[in-house]
C-alpha cells in the first residue's frame, strides 16, 4: 500500500504507525500556514521524538484536483504526523483523507478554526463551527473512509458570541458523529475586519472554557491551544485537559521542545542532544533534499529558514540568525552554512 515513491526517494517508506504504539497527544506543534512544511517538522522531530507534528492546512481541492505528491510528501522520521485538512464537502473530505491515510499519516484533522478571508470564501475553517451538522456529516464520512483518527480543531465562539453554550452545542454534535479529539484554540475567531495574525492575538484567550469542556465531556479528549509558551504553563494546563498544543513559540524558540520527551513523556532514554548536534543532523538531510529537489526550485532557505531560532536566549543569537539570513551566503546552497554559523556561537550552544 505505500509504496516508496511516496516520500522522498531513498528514504524508508512511511506507513502510519500502528495506533496502539503511538504516543499520547500530551504535547503537539501547531498547523501554521507556511511555516509546518515538510523541512520544519523533519528539523523538530530532531529536538523531539514524541510530541505530535501537524502539516500545514491542506486545502481538499488541492489534493482532489492538483499535485498529491507535493502537497503530501513527507519523511518517514516524522511520525507521529498529522495531516490537516481544510474543506467543507464530506465527499472531498473522504476522498483527501484516504489519500492522508494512504501516503502514512497517523491522523486526520479537520480545520474549524482558520478565520482568513481567503478561507471563509471556500466555505472551510471557523465559520464551519457556525453549521454544526454540516461538520458532524464530514466528520463521518472522514471516519467512514480512514481507519487513523480523525481530529477537529477549532476556536471557542464565533465574533462577540462568547457563551459557553456555543462551543459546547458545537462539540456535542460532533461528538456525536464519532469525533473523540477535540484541539481546542482557546480564543474567539472574528471573521470580518481581524487579520489571521491579529485573530492570534486580540481575541482574549480563555482557557477555562477548554477545562469546562473537559469536566463537561471527561471521555472526550480535549487539547488545548494559544499562548502558551512554557513547560510551567503546559503544567498547569496538563492538570485540566488532556494535551497541550504549542504554534508560535514552538516555532520561533524551537529549543522549547527539547525537554518534553523526558518532562512530559517521561521517557528516561529520551536522547539528550545539544543545539549543534541537531544542526549537524540536518546537514546530510539538507543536502539530500537540494539534491532532490533544488533543480525544482528548492533553495538552501527553504529549509535553512525554520531554524533561526534554534539559538534563541543564547548569546550570540542574532549573529547567527544574521548569518543563515545572508543572501550572499544562503546563495552558495551549501548546507555546512549551519556549522558555520553555529560555530560562532558560543560552546554552550
Amino acid at each position: 500500500m505505500h509504496s516508496s515513491h511516496r516520500i522522498d526517494p531513498g528514504l524508508e517508506a512511511a506507513g502510519s504507525v500502528p495506533a496502539s504504539s503511538l504516543p499520547s497527544r500530551r504535547l503537539s506543534v501547531a498547523p501554521m500556514m507556511d511555516w509546518t512544511d515538510r523541512h520544519c517538522r523533519v528539523f523538530h522531530r530532531h529536538i523531539t521524538r514524541h510530541t505530535w507534528l501537524y502539516t500545514e492546512m491542506v486545502t481538499t481541492g488541492a489534493l482532489v484536483y492538483g499535485d498529491v505528491e507535493r502537497h503530501l510528501r513527507h519523511d518517514a522520521m516524522e511520525h507521529p504526523v498529522a495531516l490537516q485538512l481544510g474543506g467543507s464537502d464530506p465527499a472531498d473530505l473522504a476522498k483527501s483523507a484516504k489519500l492522508g491515510e494512504q501516503w502514512g499519516y497517523d491522523e486526520i484533522n479537520l480545520n474549524c478554526g482558520c478565520p482568513s478571508e481567503r478561507v471563509q470564501k471556500g466555505a472551510f475553517g471557523a465559520c464551519l463551527m457556525q453549521e454544526p451538522g454540516l461538520v458532524a456529516d464530514c466528520v463521518k464520512a472522514m471516519r467512514d473512509a480512514v481507519s487513523v483518527d480523525v481530529t477537529v480543531k477549532h476556536r471557542i465562539g464565533i465574533d462577540d458570541n462568547e457563551e459557553y453554550g456555543f462551543v459546547r452545542d458545537f462539540i456535542g454534535t460532533i461528538a456525536d458523529a464519532g469525533c473523540r479529539t477535540f484541539i481546542v484554540h482557546a480564543r474567539n475567531a472574528v471573521l470580518k475586519g481581524l487579520s489571521p495574525k491579529e485573530n492570534r492575538e486580540i481575541p482574549p484567550l480563555r482557557y477555562e472554557v477548554a477545562y469546562q469542556l473537559k469536566r463537561e465531556f471527561p471521555a472526550l479528549e480535549i487539547i488545548i491551544n494559544g499562548g502558551v509558551k512554557t513547560d510551567e504553563e503546559i503544567a498547569l494546563h496538563l492538570a485540566h485537559v488532556d494535551g497541550v498544543m504549542l504554534g508560535r513559540e514552538a516555532y520561533h524558540n524551537p529549543w522549547v521542545m527539547a525537554s518534553w520527551d523526558r518532562l512530559f513523556y517521561g521517557d528516561p532514554d529520551a536522547p539528550v542532544k545539544t543545539r549543534v548536534q541537531v544542526l549537524e543532523a540536518m546537514v546530510p538531510y539538507i543536502a539530500e533534499q537540494l539534491r532532490l529537489y533544488g533543480q525544482h526550485g528548492l533553495k538552501l532557505n527553504s529549509i535553512t529558514r525554520h531554524m533561526l531560532g534554534i539559538m534563541t536566549g543564547l548569546p550570540g543569537a542574532r549573529a547567527f540568525r544574521q548569518m543563515l539570513s545572508d543572501p550572499k551566503r544562503l546563495a552558495g546552497a551549501d548546507p555546512a552554512l549551519l556549522l558555520e554559523a553555529a560555530g560562532r556561537m558560543p560552546a554552550a550552544a
